[in-house]
């Protein structure tokens, strides 16, 4: 099957099964909503293109999985944000964990039957993640973690967290990491759900407290956590951001119908309007070339610190614009433009900071050294 003759076929089956969310518009509705779109798809098999069999998929370029995102995202199905974890923990699993674990686990995740989360930043290391002190203390078959995680997307809604922790404190700070897949519901985890600016609890602090997690939930080897996490970070960058520019391009277009009718339109107006999908249209030509490296099975690096800031800028700029084109909008009515306005500001944050990013493109790709 071609890339076209999957887009329609996917496209065809959306048409005739009914996945409109309801009317519970929740962070929580909008994780329930998401589990039942990826049951739907993987019962159909379309989730599981694009992933390797021995986990459960049907394989497949990574391409495939990503017009899955593109399509689902694009109509609203379901929100960027869930879908986003899945696109970046499920390579990593494949990746680093023992492939008993991996074959037992990763059809849950595609299924929907569980959702997943991440346990890297904490309150003292920001984007410096080399210098995390959450501990993790071998005790025979176990190791006994102790700590504190932040800004952990979904952990109130997550069952499992890829969990870096540091096993060897005297090593050089990025030497000494390793990562785990914990099970929440393991005795000594508080989760505390932190709500933003936008009046969402997204994120959470995480308590870790002689949590015992055995040994075979270890993903790689003790120490391979740095590498674990430098190739995880690209994906954050790369095949997740494909259904997020769907679902960008969807505002876009929500912008354009409810600015259509405004009598004052003007020649400035429209420039603000071009100038918005000029940068999404940008984006989505970088990360294009990005889907097309992986489905010729490029290790990505690096170069998807350009998708990054490429994203960030696109996405501010959409927010930006909506503020100017429909006046007095973000600050006097609770509409869902308020909201996104206001997450869209962190959009040079999440996922490494603006400033981190323009230091890697620096650094790692011009060789421009450190100053």
């Amino acid at each position: 099957m071609n890339v076209e003759e999957f887009r329609s076929g996917l496209r065809a089956w959306l048409d005739e099964h009914d996945l409109t969310p309801g009317p519970d518009h929740s962070l929580q509705g909008h994780m329930q909503q998401f589990a039942r779109v990826s049951r739907a798809l993987y019962d159909a098999d379309w989730m599981r293109y694009g992933w390797p069999v021995e986990v459960g998929g049907l394989g497949g370029p990574a391409l495939l999985r990503a017009i899955v995102g593109e399509e689902v995202v694009g109509r609203r199905l379901a929100e960027p944000g869930p879908y986003s974890m899945l696109e970046v923990l499920t390579p990593t699993m494949i990746d680093y964990a023992p492939p008993e674990l991996a074959a037992e686990m990763v059809p849950r995740l595609l299924r929907g039957e569980e959702q997943w989360c991440q346990g890297f930043s904490e309150p003292g290391s920001g984007s410096d993640l080399a210098s995390l002190t959450t501990r993790a203390v071998q005790d025979g078959d176990n190791w006994i973690v102790n700590g504190q995680k932040v800004w952990t997307s979904y952990a109130q809604f997550s069952t499992r967290c890829v969990l870096l922790t540091r096993t060897a404190p005297g090593q050089p700070n990025h030497e000494g990491i390793t990562a785990f897949f914990v099970d929440l519901d393991s005795p000594g985890i508080t989760i505390r759900p932190l709500r933003t600016m936008h009046g969402v609890d997204e994120f959470c602090e995480v308590y870790y407290d002689d949590v015992v997690i055995p040994a075979s939930r270890m993903l790689g080897k003790p120490g391979d956590g740095w590498r674990l996490a430098m190739d995880l970070l690209p994906y954050e960058r790369s095949s997740c951001f494909w259904q997020r520019i769907a679902y960008l391009y969807a505002r876009f277009d929500e912008l354009i119908k409810e600015t259509a009718d405004i009598p004052a339109f003007d020649g400035h107006d429209e420039y603000e309007l071009g100038e918005a999908y000029l940068g999404l249209h940008t984006l989505r030509c970088r990360s294009r070339i990005t889907q097309h490296r992986l489905r010729d099975g490029a290790r990505l690096g690096p170069d998807t610190s350009v998708d990054k800031v490429l994203l960030a800028g696109a996405e501010q700029r959409l927010y930006d614009t909506v503020r100017d084109l429909l006046p007095g909008t973000l600050e006097l009515q609770d509409v869902p433009w308020r909201s996104e306005y206001l997450y869209s500001r962190a959009a040079t944050i999440y996922g490494g900071t603006a400033e981190i990013q323009r230091n890697i493109i620096a650094r790692r790709l011009l060789d421009l050294g450190k100053e």
